[in-house]
Protein backbone atom coordinates (compact mmCIF):
# COMPACT_ATOMS: atom_id res chain seq x y z
CA UNK A 1 0.00 0.00 0.00
CA UNK A 2 1.41 3.34 -1.05
CA UNK A 3 0.61 6.12 1.41
CA UNK A 4 0.85 9.70 0.36
CA UNK A 5 1.69 11.85 3.37
CA UNK A 6 3.75 15.04 3.41
CA UNK A 7 7.17 14.83 5.04
CA UNK A 8 6.66 15.92 8.66
CA UNK A 9 8.10 15.14 12.06
CA UNK A 10 4.75 14.22 13.65
CA UNK A 11 1.40 13.11 12.25
CA UNK A 12 -1.96 13.26 14.01
CA UNK A 13 -3.99 10.09 14.33
CA UNK A 14 -6.58 11.38 11.86
CA UNK A 15 -3.93 11.89 9.18
CA UNK A 16 -2.56 8.40 9.75
CA UNK A 17 -6.00 6.79 9.67
CA UNK A 18 -6.92 8.64 6.48
CA UNK A 19 -3.64 7.64 4.80
CA UNK A 20 -4.30 3.96 5.55
CA UNK A 21 -8.05 4.31 4.88
CA UNK A 22 -9.04 2.90 8.28
CA UNK A 23 -10.85 4.28 11.31
CA UNK A 24 -8.92 6.05 14.04
CA UNK A 25 -10.28 3.48 16.48
CA UNK A 26 -8.37 0.75 14.64
CA UNK A 27 -5.11 2.69 14.99
CA UNK A 28 -5.78 3.16 18.73
CA UNK A 29 -6.60 -0.56 19.04
CA UNK A 30 -3.38 -1.56 17.28
CA UNK A 31 -1.46 0.76 19.60
CA UNK A 32 -2.73 -1.25 22.58
CA UNK A 33 -2.18 -4.63 20.89
CA UNK A 34 1.28 -4.19 19.37
CA UNK A 35 4.32 -3.25 21.45
CA UNK A 36 6.16 -1.71 18.49
CA UNK A 37 3.61 1.13 18.27
CA UNK A 38 4.43 3.82 20.78
CA UNK A 39 3.22 7.22 19.57
CA UNK A 40 4.13 10.26 21.59
CA UNK A 41 1.35 12.15 23.34
CA UNK A 42 1.18 15.90 23.79
CA UNK A 43 -0.10 17.71 26.89
CA UNK A 44 -3.71 17.21 25.78
CA UNK A 45 -3.16 13.48 25.28
CA UNK A 46 -3.35 13.59 21.48
CA UNK A 47 -1.29 10.92 19.77
CA UNK A 48 1.56 12.11 17.58
CA UNK A 49 3.01 9.50 15.24
CA UNK A 50 6.59 9.63 13.93
CA UNK A 51 8.02 8.22 10.71
CA UNK A 52 9.11 5.14 12.67
CA UNK A 53 5.54 4.64 13.88
CA UNK A 54 4.31 4.89 10.29
CA UNK A 55 6.76 2.15 9.24
CA UNK A 56 5.45 -0.05 12.05
CA UNK A 57 1.84 0.62 11.07
CA UNK A 58 2.68 -0.26 7.45
CA UNK A 59 4.06 -3.60 8.59
CA UNK A 60 1.06 -4.30 10.82
CA UNK A 61 -1.35 -3.23 8.07
CA UNK A 62 0.42 -5.51 5.59
CA UNK A 63 0.32 -8.51 7.93
CA UNK A 64 -3.25 -8.08 9.20
CA UNK A 65 -5.19 -6.45 6.37
CA UNK A 66 -3.35 -7.51 3.22
CA UNK A 67 -1.93 -10.92 4.11
CA UNK A 68 -4.77 -12.00 6.42
CA UNK A 69 -2.83 -12.73 9.61
CA UNK A 70 -4.72 -12.87 12.90
CA UNK A 71 -3.59 -10.40 15.57
CA UNK A 72 -1.84 -13.19 17.49
CA UNK A 73 -0.17 -14.44 14.32
CA UNK A 74 1.01 -10.93 13.45
CA UNK A 75 2.41 -10.46 16.98
CA UNK A 76 4.33 -13.74 16.74
CA UNK A 77 5.65 -12.87 13.28
CA UNK A 78 6.82 -9.45 14.51
CA UNK A 79 8.59 -10.97 17.51
CA UNK A 80 10.18 -13.75 15.47
CA UNK A 81 11.42 -12.03 12.28
CA UNK A 82 11.31 -8.28 12.95
CA UNK A 83 14.37 -7.33 10.88
CA UNK A 84 13.35 -9.51 7.93
CA UNK A 85 9.83 -8.09 7.94
CA UNK A 86 11.09 -4.50 7.98
CA UNK A 87 13.51 -5.23 5.12
CA UNK A 88 10.73 -6.81 3.06
CA UNK A 89 8.40 -3.91 3.85
CA UNK A 90 11.07 -1.42 2.76
CA UNK A 91 11.47 -3.22 -0.57
CA UNK A 92 7.70 -3.32 -1.05
CA UNK A 93 7.43 0.41 -0.27
CA UNK A 94 10.12 1.29 -2.79
CA UNK A 95 8.49 -0.81 -5.50
CA UNK A 96 5.10 0.76 -4.78
CA UNK A 97 6.54 4.26 -5.05
CA UNK A 98 8.15 3.36 -8.39
CA UNK A 99 4.81 1.96 -9.56
CA UNK A 100 3.02 5.15 -8.49
CA UNK A 101 5.54 7.28 -10.41
CA UNK A 102 5.17 5.12 -13.52
CA UNK A 103 1.39 5.40 -13.37
CA UNK A 104 1.71 9.16 -12.97
CA UNK A 105 3.96 9.34 -16.06
CA UNK A 106 1.58 7.12 -18.03
CA UNK A 107 -1.37 9.36 -17.18
CA UNK A 108 0.54 12.42 -18.38
CA UNK A 109 1.12 10.91 -21.81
Amino acid sequence: MHIDLPEKRYYKIGEVAQAFQVNTSLIRFWEKEFDVLKPKKNAKGNRLFTQEDLKNIKVIFNLVKERGFTLEGAKKKLKKNLDEIFNNQEIISRLESVKAELIKIKNQL
